[in-house]
């Protein structure tokens, strides 16, 4: 099942309401659904997708969730609605983990993506 990308954009925002208004302090860029799904381009196509990334940059603090990277997998493997609504909220509170930690000066869950991510490299590498 393909939810809209308005629909998305709804689940999102009562999502948002869901968590401590404090997590948002700092967040002057908001919660920013974009259309295009995000390949790492490490890995061939349909390989490996970001959902979504917590940005720090001249403009601000700002998280992007990937509806193209959402849709891409949810197609590819037969996704409910509760599909969608369990990785949409996983996605959405690991992006607000980054922005909660990089304003205290902490970078676990960074570190931890990092380590992930060679793993994933290393058995492509070897597949």
């Amino acid at each position: 099942m393909i939810l809209s990308f308005e629909r998305v954009g709804a689940l999102l925002d009562e999502m948002a309401e869901e968590f401590p208004p404090e997590f948002f302090e700092g967040l002057n860029g908001g919660i920013i659904l974009e259309p295009q799904a995000m390949k790492d381009p490490d890995f061939p196509d349909d390989e490996l997708y970001f959902m979504g990334e917590y940005c720090r940059d001249m403009l601000g603090n700002h998280i992007n969730i990937y509806y193209g990277s959402f849709a891409a997998l949810a197609e590819l493997e037969d996704w409910t609605q509760e599909d969608w609504a369990d990785e949409l909220h996983t996605t959405l509170a690991h992006e607000l983990t980054h922005h909660v930690e990089g304003r205290a000066g902490v970078r676990d869950l960074e570190v931890k993506d990092e380590a992930q991510m060679e793993g994933f490299r290393e058995r492509f590498e070897k597949e």
